[in-house]
């Protein structure tokens, strides 16, 4: 199998079929893939949906969160369950466009082993409410001043990258936020990739302005402790005596 797209879901049950529909239109007879849906905790039909749709395509996986983990948590569950070398993740909202995902997965399949490559998308024409763009702005701004992650949209579900490096990253709540910056951490190399972007058609989102900005700004002084810290040391290795 060559890819596992990975989506995080909490409370997006009007979502699921038609986001599964469109993965399946973008990747069958493109890529030999599965879909692997994380369940965090949702209190709506969202595990239903998802079991429905599981139903008629044999190669989508459930796993649950019986309570609330979070949307990092959500991704590491599920990256940690894939089966295939390459996660591809998306939002289960259906702003993130499935139709990019093959674009991205050319770029990844011409790309050398190493370093190892994360592929993030950058929304263009974000169709998001005027507070949430401004709150993104100024978040972007503030984590290339200190981070120096030369990343413009960390923010963007759509990502890609080999599920063995993720899982050499650094773990915490809200880790998605800084996966260029950590990936750059480990020795990654980092390439942002224009993606469309699409206005959210049904549901709500689960997710407040200011408690992201707030939580942000620990997490941010986190990452750059940690970035201060990192050392990737040069490996050479003996050759064996006769």
């Amino acid at each position: 199998m060559d890819l596992s797209v990975v989506i995080p879901a909490r409370n997006e049950a009007p979502n699921v079929a038609p986001l599964v529909a469109e993965i399946r239109r973008a990747l069958d007879g493109r890529v030999d893939y599965e879909i692997v849906y994380v369940d965090d905790g949702s209190r709506d039909p969202t595990v239903a949906e998802i079991r429905r749709s599981a139903a008629e395509f044999p190669r989508l996986r459930l796993l649950r969160h019986p309570d609330s983990c979070g949307q990092s948590m959500a991704i590491l569950t599920g990256v940690k369950a894939a089966r295939a070398g390459w996660i591809a993740t998306l939002d289960a909202d259906g702003q993130n466009d499935p139709a990019d995902v093959p674009r991205l997965w050319e770029i990844a399949r011409s790309a050398p082993a190493s370093p190892p490559l994360m592929i993030a998308g950058q929304r263009q024409k974000r169709r998001d409410t005027w507070s949430k763009r401004a709150a993104s702005r100024a978040a972007n701004a503030v984590r290339q001043a200190l981070l120096s992650d030369g990343t413009p949209d960390t923010g963007c579900g759509l990502k890609l990258f080999p599920r063995d490096f993720f899982l050499e990253l650094p773990r915490f709540d809200h880790m998605h936020r800084f996966l260029p910056a950590l990936a750059m951490r480990q020795g990654g190399t980092v390439i942002s990739v224009p993606v469309n972007h699409r206005p959210r058609e049904r549901g709500q989102s689960n997710y407040g302005v200011f408690d992201r900005l707030w939580v942000g700004i620990a997490d941010l002084l986190g990452v750059m402790w940690l970035m201060r810290r990192a050392k990737t040391p040069v490996v050479l290795e003996e050759p064996p005596i006769p």
